[in-house]
């Protein structure tokens, strides 16, 4: 009975990390790397995480070059030729740099 309630207890416990709370963290930090300021980084990837599949998220992590602003950055990830994944930066960028994407504490 013991071993049951602590494998119920395991599965819930990973059960509550899903990806998105998985990646936000590297999608956080890859969007520093990328020039990003750490505000419009940790809005951004609260956004983009909860939107984009994993392979998506890792082609953006892939973008980490010299220091860029929010404009290049978006210019950037045009280039990938994802149109839902420039859709979901484009408006996370948006919302984010203008202050109007609700506040979420992680």
């Amino acid at each position: 009975m013991r071993k049951a309630a602590a494998v119920i207890a395991t599965v819930l416990t990973l059960a509550a990390c899903s990806p998105s709370t998985l990646a936000y963290g590297k999608v956080r930090s890859a969007l520093v790397d990328a020039g990003l300021s750490d505000s419009n980084a940790s809005c951004m990837a609260e956004r983009m995480t909860d939107r984009l599949s994993i392979g998506q998220l890792q082609r953006l992590q892939s973008l980490q070059a010299p220091k860029r602003g929010l404009a290049d950055y978006v210019a950037t990830v045009k280039r990938l030729g994802d149109a839902e994944l420039l859709g979901v930066t484009t408006s996370a960028a948006a919302l984010c740099a203008s202050g109007l994407a609700p506040e979420r504490k992680r």
